[in-house]
């Protein structure tokens, strides 16, 4: 007999469309990075964070209030930028909607997941992660130019029964992937 989970590791995230989506995820793949062609290129609003299982369906209240006193928004990515040398993370840049993230990104970051971050909020879609000097290098220069827009009308809660899905974790050697669970459409007023 299974036992219900006691917890569950949720993140919230926008995911990039197409076609800019498979440009970035083309950009990880070829840094070696090894979430690459696994998590699909998304901007963050709330990291891995392990919530009780019994709070889901509050947290995705929560979520639904959050989007629903957020009006749609434009993002615009532009060039790359890099956490080095505090991290080893080179990144497309977020050059217009960086407010509204911050503002979705603390409001989100409230009740059940309510925590110290380990770093200060910076929106950013990761190209290159978890990978040697000169992949990041190559990742910072092959994306420089690169530039994106488009509307954002929605942010997505992802899913996992366990901690690590966005750290690489792995069952028999596979990775294991992210699991969109619902989407909460922003304000149109």
């Amino acid at each position: 007999m299974d036992r219900p989970a006691r917890a569950v590791t949720v993140g919230v995230a926008i995911p990039v469309p197409s076609p800019w989506r498979e440009v970035l995820d083309d950009a990880r793949i070829a840094s070696g990075d090894p979430l690459g062609g696994i998590v699909p290129a998304h901007l963050t609003l709330l990291g891995p964070t392990e919530i009780p299982a019994a709070a889901l369906d509050a947290f995705k209240a929560h979520l639904a209030a959050v989007a629903a006193a957020c009006p749609v928004f434009d993002l615009h990515l532009r060039g790359t930028g890099s956490f080095r040398p505090v991290t080893d993370v080179v990144f497309v840049a977020v050059a217009e909607g960086i407010a509204v993230c911050e503002q979705l990104e603390s409001a989100i970051r409230t009740g059940p997941t309510q925590r110290e971050r380990s770093f200060p909020y910076h929106p950013h879609i990761t190209i290159a992660q978890n990978v040697p000097h000169a992949a990041l290098d190559a990742a910072f220069t092959s994306m420089s130019g690169f530039e994106a827009k488009f509307r954002v009308e929605a942010f997505t809660l992802y899913t996992h029964p366990s901690p690590g899905a966005w750290t690489g974790e792995t069952l028999a050697g596979a990775p294991i992937p992210w699991t969109p669970k619902a989407t909460f459409p922003l304000s149109r007023a």
